[in-house]
């Protein structure tokens, strides 16, 4: 799970205004103003819990943002905290509700793993994604028909239903690229995840032209590292950077794993993973030669149907 920066400065509580984001940041931030304003007093969290009749674990998950909250335990311990007055309390209070709303991507838990529920609701928020790919293209910029056949690939099992459940997910995340106010996702593909036919020939040529289409949009920029390059920075796999317009949340590294995931946030970490990328746009084509390479992978595609 996400941590909050806990280096950040410290917390006035008249100044704090409410963000804007998915319930899961939402929940990160409020948790850290929490953990920051608890800190400056010199409370434990022992006394926190004792204060709000729970145990220490829970005010530290509440901190961490894993679990929801109460109006009632954020009232309590914001008055054990000293912030009294209706001026300081009130932007925390009206937080809690934002809090607690179930984002869309609840609607799919049914096929939503709990731990990739996290990074939808990260993704929702996000200002910046960067992902780096070597096998498939990123789920934000699949085709329906691609779409399939990757899931079927992990969930060989699955009904007809299950699919087309899985499938729905993923086109409904990629909703938040057209919306007002849409992050800007630059994806680095490696030359094979295009020239591995997923679902046959004209699944590829489809995909293809829905990477072309997503680059139409201001907010899209696609690079790709050709097999000329040989080996490169990013020998380790798949990643994700994400980056927030919130103060109180780090950038964010993802890496998926078969039933797991990891999530990275210490600052070491993170720079460790933007250096690789800024190495591995370097390394690639530039962006303006993506549309010219995909163009020519899509003609060979064609010339085999």
């Amino acid at each position: 799970m996400i941590t909050p920066d806990a280096d950040g400065p410290p917390v006035s509580p008249t100044s704090m205004a409410a963000p804007r984001g998915s319930s899961t940041v939402l929940r990160i931030v409020l948790g850290a103003q929490l953990r920051r304003l608890r800190e400056q007093r010199g409370i434990t969290l022992e006394e926190a819990g004792h204060s709000i009749r729970a145990s220490h674990s829970k005010v530290s998950r509440m901190e961490l943002g894993r679990v929801s909250f109460r109006i009632r335990d954020v009232a309590d311990l914001l008055t054990l905290y000293g912030v009294t007055s209706d001026a300081e309390r009130e932007p925390l209070l009206s937080l809690v509700e934002k809090a607690n709303l179930t984002g869309w991507w609840h609607n799919y838990n049914d096929v939503l793993p709990h731990w990739f529920e996290t990074y939808v609701g990260l993704e929702e928020s996000a200002t910046g994604i960067r992902n780096y790919e070597v096998q498939f293209v990123p789920g934000l910029l699949q085709s329906e028909g691609y779409a399939r056949a990757v899931i079927r690939l992990g969930f060989p099992a699955a009904s007809h239903d299950e699919l087309d459940r899985r499938v729905k997910l993923r086109m409904a995340r990629q909703r938040l690229l057209r919306r007002p106010d849409p992050p800007h996702l630059w994806a680095v593909l490696d030359e094979a995840v295009l020239r591995r036919p997923l679902g046959g020939v004209q699944a590829m040529c489809e995909q293809i032209d829905h990477i072309l289409r997503a680059l139409e949009l201001p907010n899209v920029t696609v690079q790709i590292v050709p097999f000329s390059v040989g080996g490169h920075a990013a020998a380790g796999g798949p990643f994700s950077i994400l980056r927030f317009s919130q103060p109180d949340l780090p950038d964010v590294v993802y890496m998926e794993q078969l039933t797991s995931a990891v999530y990275l946030e210490k600052r070491d970490d993170v720079d460790s993973y933007l250096e690789v990328m800024e190495r591995l746009c370097i390394e690639a084509e530039p962006a303006t030669r993506t549309r010219e390479i995909l163009l020519g992978i899509r003609e060979e595609f064609q010339r085999r149907l």
